[in-house]
């Protein structure tokens, strides 16, 4: 089975990230939404992966494309809080703010990733692989270094909690705009996203989709995903092509939920390659110029919080389900009673993680690191 985990490329909450910038400058609230709607789509999409073999049955047909508009948001987000200031604060602390923003869950993702995986009462051997290398898997992914060697995983450069594959290359971005796209001139940013889209339709032809970048088989598809999304995000901040709109909030959720919804079908590249292309940064441009206010404002800066820490503590259950999915074949309202009991719980795991784990852990690194207790990184 063709196994895909997203949420993002970047993943996290956008206030958070921008918080950082200027208080002047306005907060994109919608767009925090936005990502909690698509990390809620890729926590059903996972458990519907496992039930539906053929993609073409899945509900969410095209929900693993979310991993495309986080890194689109990402672009954005990223160069709306660091392009004018990156050559006062420099690239090593630029490296630090991101590294306190993204890996605390990283490293916590891959604990609970050990346990399910070591623990997992429906494999018969889960030492199958030898002790040794599931001890070296585990070290390497809080490094966020690939190990797709571990059974059970079908080659999943992160084994224990497959979804980091998004913030590896989110990570490679990263040092690309630190070092080049940063100090890139608008015009030639323009024209190396047109280079981008045209390696990420190359991608999606050869493969019939865009699905890869997860395992070690497709890992040129997760470079020109990442290549053409940020690069995207980012031109939309540079060229401001932001929609001032007054359509509200529903327009660009109905929007991005519609295109998850959207029915896959055989040889689907160039269905996938106009939503990544055109459909995501439209939504985010309509994102960006949309005022929200009020108790809808607390609802959407909420879901943004909670998508980073839902997307990386999810996949555990997931692969377990699918585990227990796979030897007794629930069916019915069973099936929908587990299904929504591990959607619900999941929410749980994600607001207690937020909450008692990711928040402090990021304000305790963050006072060391304004107390220079970080200047080694």
């Amino acid at each position: 089975m063709k196994k895909t985990v997203s949420v993002d490329a970047e993943a996290n909450s956008t206030k958070n990230t921008l918080n950082s910038a200027s208080l002047n400058k306005p907060h994109y609230v919608l767009l925090d939404g936005l990502r909690g709607i698509a990390a809620f789509v890729i926590l059903v999409f996972h458990y519907l992966e496992m039930i539906y073999q053929n993609y073409e049955d899945n509900w969410l047909g095209h929900g693993y494309l979310a991993v495309d508009f986080f890194f689109c948001l990402s672009g954005f987000v990223i160069g709306y809080a660091y392009d004018d200031r990156m050559k006062k604060i420099g690239v090593t602390h630029f490296f630090v703010n991101r590294l306190i923003r993204l890996h605390p869950l990283v490293v916590f993702g891959t604990v609970l990733g050990v346990l399910g995986y070591v623990f997992n009462p429906f494999i018969d051997n889960t030492l199958a692989s030898g002790i040794g290398n599931v001890v070296l898997a585990a070290f390497l992914s809080m490094l966020l270094v690939p190990f797709p060697f571990l059974k059970y995983r079908g080659g999943g450069l992160f084994p224990y909690n497959t979804p980091s594959w998004s913030l590896f290359f989110e990570y490679i971005a990263n040092v690309v705009y630190a070092f080049v796209l940063s100090r890139l001139k608008t015009v030639w940013l323009v024209v190396l996203g047109g280079v981008n889209a045209a390696l990420l339709v190359l991608c999606a032809y050869k493969s019939g989709w865009l699905i890869g970048g997860w395992d070690i088989s497709s890992i040129p598809e997760g470079f020109a995903r990442v290549g053409f999304s940020f690069t995207a995000g980012l031109v939309i901040y540079r060229c401001g092509p932001i929609i001032k709109n007054r359509v509200g909030f529903l327009l660009p959720c109905l929007l991005l939920t519609g295109v998850f919804f959207f029915p896959h079908d055989t040889c689907d590249w160039i269905t996938e390659s106009v939503i990544v292309i055109l459909i995501f940064p439209l939504i985010i441009s309509l994102g960006a110029g949309t005022t929200v206010r009020g108790r809808t404002k607390y609802m959407l800066d909420f879901m943004g919080k909670l998508s980073y820490p839902l997307y990386m503590t999810h996949i555990t259950t997931v692969w377990l389900f699918g585990n227990y999915y796979r030897t007794y074949n629930p069916a019915g309202m069973q099936l929908v009673g587990i299904v929504v009991a591990l959607v619900v719980f999941n929410l749980l795991v994600a607001v207690i993680t937020l909450r008692w784990i990711d928040e402090p852990l990021r304000k305790w690194l963050g006072k060391k690191q304004k107390n220079g207790g970080l200047k080694r990184f």
